[in-house]
């Protein structure tokens, strides 16, 4: 059975519209995959697995609902929703992918990842990215009530759409570099990422192979996700449109 890709929906109760679309396609068209990867950033922001807020928690009831009809799960964490737990698993029945992940099917070997990791050249963010990353930073923050993370997740999320308001769009995309590098050290010729709203396919040549990048789409506009099946792996709009 095919498997289907997706990432950075930012799912958010100020938005409430993508969030009624992914629960639809959830309880329709991704039933009939083998498989749905989540490449990070489902959420506009997660601050534990106690998060209460209701129009979340519809989404990890269809997300179950998924699993319960067979339908395998992984998900991965993005740079807005990287405190996923051991809860959020057994509520939602998904499996916790690291980033990187090197995924085989249908005979071929890609790597996964979100893709922020890869925006090498944007360094403020490197280095917010390896502080909220680290355990202990996050252990801190946790024990933190609920309140109050949730404040600072919202003073996070202000600051982050300044920065990228600031920042040159170059800075805001991979580094070749980067990207050359992850695909030489996996050996593999193939990856998927999400992170920069920039759906597209690309040809990159590492030490004279041949490789192909493909980046998934944000929901806010046109959806476009991944379809992998014995045909390869290709983008394509929700209702099947070949993007």
């Amino acid at each position: 059975m095919h498997a289907l890709v997706v990432s950075d929906l930012h799912i958010d109760a100020a938005q409430p519209a993508i969030g009624e679309q992914f629960i639809a396609f959830l309880d329709s068209d991704a039933r009939a995959a083998g498989a749905l990867y989540i490449l990070g950033d489902l959420f506009e922001a997660w601050i534990g697995d106690d998060d209460d807020d209701p129009h979340r928690a519809a989404v990890l009831d269809a997300l179950r609902r998924l699993t319960d009809g067979g339908v395998s799960l992984y998900v991965m964490a993005g740079n807005r929703d990287f405190l996923y737990g051991p809860t959020f698993e057994q509520r939602t029945g998904a499996m916790l992918l690291a980033d990187p992940c090197l995924v085989t099917r249908f005979g071929r070997r890609v790597l996964f990842t979100h893709g922020d990791a890869l925006c090498t050249d944007d360094l403020p963010y490197q280095r917010l990215r390896a502080m909220v990353r680290d355990p202990a930073w996050q252990q801190r923050f946790l024990a933190l009530p609920r309140s109050a993370r949730a404040l600072l997740a919202g003073a996070a999320r202000a600051g982050s759409q300044s920065h990228t308001k600031r920042q040159a769009a170059m800075l805001m995309d991979v580094n070749p570099e980067a990207v050359e590098d992850v695909l030489r050290r996996a050996n593999v010729d193939a990856l998927l990422h999400g992170h920069t709203h920039r759906p597209g396919c690309h040809t990159v040549v590492v030490d004279g192979r041949t490789c192909v990048r493909w980046v998934t789409g944000d929901w806010h506009a046109a959806p476009i996700i991944a379809r992998w099946d014995h045909q390869g792996l290709r983008l394509q709009t929700l209702d099947g449109t070949p993007a």
